[in-house]
């Protein structure tokens, strides 16, 4: 109950301090054996096939496909959109696409996504510097004028994508970049939106083997 000062006007209630960047003060991480990860074992066959293939190609099974797996059918939706997004055709390279990931990522502040799709877009990039120069500020790396309007539009998308307005798709119409690139940037931003808030509310940690892989 709030209570009343010298001249009967109620007390304001004590406000939550914001940090310097804006966001409220944080709380211990979760922690990652809240969701415990799946046992390979345990999974369906086209779960389990699925994770072997990525374990003999990367030789390490990344724990997003193990923590995930605990919902099978949402395991096979999420992997469905995003291979649709990351590995389909369209007018956007690999490393634009893994770049668009690594700067949203690192605003919406998921350690996971920025390092194991930092160490991605390291081996396509064939940079070893590339990763943590766009994950801590995008706009001094030495990116060429076509990356940078992609980026500009992703973190847009990011965070506050009801201001997108015409100009940010003349924008990118002035890089080649037409109403369809536009979208699978929209969508590349918006999926990762998702991704990175299941990785921080389920506690999820990028393996170690993501930090050396590039380099």
């Amino acid at each position: 109950m709030a209570t009343k000062g010298a001249k009967g006007r109620k007390a304001a209630k004590p406000t939550q301090r914001l940090s310097r960047t804006g966001k409220a003060p944080r709380g211990k991480p979760v922690a990652g054996d809240r969701y415990p990860l799946a046992e390979l074992s345990s999974l369906p066959p086209d779960l389990r096939e699925r994770i072997v293939a990525v374990q003999e190609k990367a030789g390490f099974v990344p724990d997003v496909f193990l923590k995930l797996a605990r919902r099978p059918a949402e395991f096979r939706a999420f992997f469905a959109y995003h291979d649709a997004l990351m590995t389909g055709e369209g007018p956007l390279t690999k490393a634009e696409r893994e770049m668009i990931v690594v700067a949203t990522s690192a605003i919406n502040d998921c350690l996971y996504c920025v390092v194991a799709h930092g160490a991605i877009l390291r081996i396509h990039q064939k940079d070893p510097l590339i990763a943590d120069q766009v994950a801590v500020n995008y706009r001094k790396a030495p990116l060429p004028a076509r990356s940078r309007a992609i980026l500009d539009f992703a973190c847009k998308v990011a965070t506050d994508s009801a201001a997108l307005g015409d100009e940010d798709y003349e924008r990118l119409l002035e890089h080649g970049l037409d109403a369809e690139a536009a979208w699978d940037i929209a969508s590349i931003a918006a999926f990762f939106a998702l991704s990175n808030r299941m990785a921080n509310a389920s506690g999820m940690m990028p393996n170690e083997e993501f930090y050396r892989m590039g380099r």
